[in-house]
């Protein structure tokens, strides 16, 4: 599987080329597009879909792009180590261009929520510029996960240092339910973090709170369904891409959107 991120011209947003269909198939990286299936973001448009896109827009919302063909090859895009921490060098390293337009950005004015008393997420009105998000992980307390949780405004820098390289983790009874289902054949526990009573399987942690890190970064690359700039406070608790992805269509239906003052890139 081979993925190419190639320069937008301005308002183009995040799309989804499918190159290896004949005619090449567009699938907008919108929430309008999202379809359900568990574990993972997935898009679909034109008989085509995208599955695992999640950590492309992290990269990309991180670093503060807004305009980007994303060409792949296939229809899973590949879960290199666990992270995004790959993109990101590989965009860091490509460099990234300020265009001449602004971006559209959603202000959130007003506490939206959804989910239960489980799991849920909400936004509120920010107490800074741009985006901030609290997440919260609860295992319990007899789980090697625990409880986590982190806090943070996402800049590029904060992105970079703080959420990039934090991986995709499962408990080792989620790894083996998947396996016997046919699913992550090619995955090994060197490859993600795969959680035993001790903790992590034949791998090492890179860093504190590395689960909720990785939850952050899911979350983020969840709210760049909305395909502008967020400007608001989301605190997330025990959810999921679903949950996600169901706040950010309803953010979308209240409307709050204005042009920013951010240049595009």
């Amino acid at each position: 599987m081979q993925v190419e991120l190639r320069p937008a011209p301005p308002h183009t947003g995040i799309v989804f080329v499918r190159g290896d269909l004949t005619p090449p198939r567009r699938i907008a990286g919108s929430a309008s597009q999202r379809i359900e299936v568990p574990r993972r973001t997935t898009l679909a448009a034109d008989g085509a879909q995208v599955e695992m896109v999640e950590h492309v827009f992290a990269a990309l919302y991180g670093l503060a792009i807004d305009n980007c063909e994303v060409w792949v090859d296939g229809s899973e895009l590949p879960g290199l180590d666990g992270s995004c921490q790959p993109l990101v060098e590989a965009i860091t390293a490509a460099g990234i261009v300020e265009q001449p337009a602004v971006q559209r950005r959603l202000i959130v004015s007003d506490v939206t929520r959804v989910g239960d008393d489980d799991s849920w997420v909400e936004a509120r009105p920010g107490r800074v510029a741009g985006l901030m998000i609290k997440y919260r992980l609860d295992y319990g307390s007899n789980s090697p996960i625990g409880r986590q949780t982190i806090e943070l405004r996402i800049t590029p820098s904060s992105f970079r240092s703080e959420l990039a390289a934090a991986r995709t983790f499962i408990l080792a009874e989620e790894a083996q339910w998947l396996r016997e289902r046919g699913l992550g054949q090619r995955v090994t526990n060197h490859d993600l973090l795969v959680f035993g009573p001790d903790g992590p399987i034949d791998n090492t942690l890179r860093m504190e709170n590395e689960c909720v890190r990785h939850k952050a970064l899911d979350l983020v690359g969840d709210l760049a369904l909305a395909g502008c700039e967020i400007v608001g406070h989301f605190i997330a608790h025990r959810s999921g891409h679903r949950l996600n992805a169901e706040l950010v269509k309803a953010l979308l239906h209240e409307g709050r959107m204005e042009e920013g003052l951010r240049k595009t890139a």
